[in-house]
């Protein structure tokens, strides 16, 4: 079975989500959630399942303190086009992206090449996996929270010094493997562009475009990166081996 929209694909999405960022459950609103994820950030998260120009207008223009970000599944050019005057649209657009756990070889963990360690661990219900340099040091990290059927992969990141070794690909299978011991049949990540390629490559799909809009000026001092700069959503084939013309369907347990 598939979820049946982007928004209940986003609704499994934020509850994994907030577990990992260390918030509490996440609070309903008339838009959809909040989250005020915990430290080192400790942000306010407003997350819209379904944003359109009068939703987020009425947000953005209501009093809301510098730092809060808002976050819509929807291309970026549309909400920075939504978005009121004191808002801006950070950073690069992102994307949802799906797999299916328990079956896929890529979900099998790879060992950490040679000189490399891996080392994972549950805390407070989210799984993390670090790949240690020669040094001791880390080259790359991630972790997962799984809610019910629902694994969120969360904050991959591999050090520029220690990229094109295959470290994203052992994070990922290690993360994915321990998350279908646990009973997840389905991962949801949030990807930059440049994550999109590690992930595709290990079999996730596109779900749906994110965009971030944050209250205040962008904190890197950089303009706001429209949607057409992004790569475009190409057409995906899901799991079942049907075209789709749009985003590609997410799987569910």
């Amino acid at each position: 079975m598939h979820f049946t929209d982007t928004s209940e694909a986003v609704r499994a999405w934020v509850h994994g989500w907030a577990l990992s960022r260390g918030a509490g459950e996440p609070s309903p609103t008339p838009w959809g959630f909040t989250v005020v994820t915990g430290p080192p950030g400790n942000s306010t998260n407003h997350v819209l399942p379904t944003a359109d120009e009068t939703t987020v207008r009425e947000l953005t223009r209501s009093p809301a303190r510098p730092g809060v970000w808002l976050k819509a599944f929807v291309p970026a050019d549309s909400l920075a086009s939504w978005i009121a005057p004191g808002w801006s649209i950070p950073g690069a657009p992102g994307f949802l992206m799906s797999t299916s756990l328990g079956s896929d070889p890529a979900g099998v963990p790879s060992a950490a090449p040679d000189g490399y360690r891996l080392r994972s661990w549950t805390d407070a219900g989210v799984v993390h996996a670090r790949v240690h340099a020669p040094d001791g040091t880390t080259a790359a990290r991630g972790q997962t929270a799984v809610d019910g059927t629902t694994a969120v992969v969360d904050k991959v990141e591999t050090h520029t010094a220690h990229r094109r070794r295959g470290l994203g690909r052992v994070i990922m299978a290690t993360l994915t493997a321990t998350a279908a011991e646990q009973g997840a049949t389905v991962g949801l990540l949030a990807s930059s562009a440049e994550g999109r390629t590690l992930y595709e490559a290990t079999g996730w799909l596109v779900a749906a475009p994110l965009a971030n809009a944050r209250r205040g000026p962008d904190p890197a001092g950089r303009h706001a990166v429209r949607a057409a700069t992004a790569p475009a959503v190409h057409r995906q084939r899901d799991p079942r081996g049907v075209g789709t013309n749009g985003p590609a369907p997410v799987p569910r347990a």
